[in-house]
């Protein structure tokens, strides 16, 4: 991926090394990652608890908490990985800036928050293990870089344009929020059963990864970002985190019923729908009657 040299985001708040709170992280509000998987996994692994408990647990309702934070640092200049997930985030900001401004309105661009550890958030504390996510109290994706490690090495999905992919899809959770969709779909929990809302989620993931999609559509237009092999490492990492696969990964049955993010087929294709044609009406995987 061509990144070096283009535009630094200023949204990027860097807590690494201000410390955090102890215990297990509690959530209210629906914080919404990516990297929800990593500790349902590693919850499977190390406390014996079937992973799609954790996926839900993770995903519950409640207020907001109030958080309280001393002014974030910005991050290092020698430090190449914050630097990249900073252009990455203002290549975002310019993408949606761009395609807001065409609606008429104009794009609110979420903070990046960089953390190790665990940190305060305005959906409860966010720790490490549960990998990269957005919080929409808050307006916010944060990541512990360390998860890149896990993506390689654990969930084997390398690449600099599938960390990319990564950022992306929390940029469009915060998309969804802008746009209304993501309050809409939490206004159903207890509305519906659980495996209905479930079969809600899905979708909800999916149209993040095609909004992921289109935003390298968009970019590749204006700045030409991709290299070959690119695309590859996105859909590898698509792969690796669909519900299905994460299933067999962690031993069990594959339970449609019982998906959040959607098969490894459907990441992938409604990643592939965004990148090819740029459009976020194309992305209404509410209305689609196939994902």
């Amino acid at each position: 991926m061509k990144w070096e040299g283009n535009r630094e985001s200023d949204n990027v708040e860097d807590r690494r090394g201000a410390g955090g709170g102890g215990g297990f992280p509690v959530f209210g509000g629906r914080g919404i990652g990516i990297g929800t998987i990593v500790i349902a996994l590693l919850g499977g692994w190390i406390f014996g608890i079937n992973p799609l408990t954790l996926l839900g647990m993770l995903s519950g309702g409640g207020a907001p908490a109030q958080v309280q934070q001393a002014p974030a640092q910005r991050p290092p200049a020698d430090d190449t990985m914050a630097r990249f997930v900073s252009t990455v985030l203002a290549d975002t900001e310019d993408v949606w800036g761009d395609i807001f401004k065409k609606g008429g309105s104009q794009y609110a661009q979420p903070r990046l928050v960089l953390f190790d550890g665990r940190t305060p958030t305005a959906c409860g504390t966010g720790q490490a293990a549960m990998g990269p996510f957005y919080c929409p109290a808050d307006q916010k994706v944060y990541i512990d870089l360390s998860f890149y490690r896990t993506l390689k090495n654990q969930l084997g999905a390398p690449g600099d344009f599938a960390q990319a992919y990564v950022v992306a899809h929390e940029v469009g959770h915060h998309v969804q929020n802008l746009l209304g969709i993501s309050g809409k779909v939490d206004q159903m929990r207890g509305r519906v059963s659980q495996t209905e809302y479930n079969q809600l989620s899905v979708r909800l993931e999916l149209q993040a990864d095609c909004f992921a999609g289109v935003w390298a559509h968009h970019a590749q237009d204006a700045r030409h970002i991709l290299e070959q092999g690119d695309v590859e490492e996105a859909m590898n990492a698509a792969a690796k985190i669909g519900d299905d696969a994460l299933q067999r990964a962690s031993g069990g049955a594959v339970v449609p019923d019982s998906f959040t993010h959607g098969s490894s087929a459907q990441r992938q294709r409604w990643f592939q729908n965004g990148l090819q044609n740029g459009s976020v009406k194309g992305c209404d995987t509410f209305s689609a009657r196939t994902l």
